[in-house]
């Protein structure tokens, strides 16, 4: 991907920075659990597929600061793009995958399990939601990351490996859409890369790529995010 065009002269507007936003790549999950932060859950084959395309993707940038989720599969998803430049990965607890009480559960390959009376107590308020993380704690969180690795890669761009629900939850705040919405209509597919482009410290844009779109047929379409 060519550098990207700025027509206005260096003079005109404060610095550029970029940070990257990328969902790891799939994961090893036969048992089709929900696995949310459950420790043990690594990226399959075709996971380190899409984390070599995602860095394939990514290395054409200036990327100076590279952070992860605490989590395996976040940190298998950026080992190849830390190999390729040379940088070390900072880890940061506040890219984690949401909290939720479904963890453990199969409910994403069965979702009739739900009907349950023992589960209608997590269901009261899908706004909040009832059954995890509130999404004003996630908004909260992401976005002091951004601003730390805003700060880390001023003028240059830094890369945040991390999970579907906080990177689409800071996307859909950042955008001024509410946080409350269908998980089946996420635009955060497995290795793609959400960008947040600021001037100084002003958001200008957000971008949308998938470098691993042409792996996504092979994906497994339940579990954990």
């Amino acid at each position: 991907m060519p550098e990207r065009d700025d027509p206005s002269p260096a003079i005109d507007r404060p610095q550029r920075t970029t940070v990257h936003l990328v969902r790891h790549g799939e994961v090893e999950n036969p048992q089709k659990l929900l696995y949310g932060r459950l420790p043990g859950y690594h990226l399959s084959a075709l996971g380190r597929e899409m984390a070599e395309l995602a860095a394939d993707y990514l290395a054409q940038f200036d990327v100076t600061h590279l952070v992860s989720s605490p989590l395996e599969r976040a940190q298998e998803t950026i080992a190849p793009l830390a190999q390729r430049l040379g940088l070390d990965v900072a880890i940061d607890e506040r890219v984690i995958e949401s909290d939720n009480r479904f963890e453990g559960l199969t409910v994403g390959a069965d979702p009739r399990q739900l009907a349950h009376p023992r589960y209608w107590r997590l269901l009261v308020n899908p706004t909040r939601p009832s059954w995890g993380e509130p999404y004003v704690e996630l908004v909260d969180r992401m976005a002091a990351a951004i601003r730390g690795a805003r700060a880390a890669a001023r003028g240059h761009e830094a890369v945040i490996v991390s999970h579907q629900l906080p990177i689409w939850t800071i996307r859909q705040a950042a955008e001024g859409r509410r946080l409350w919405h269908d998980p089946r209509h996420r635009s955060c597919s497995l290795g793609s890369v959400t960008s947040f482009v600021f001037y100084g410290d002003d958001l200008d844009v957000i971008e949308y790529a998938e470098p691993a779109a042409e792996l996504l047929p092979r994906a497994a379409k339940v579990g954990g995010a």
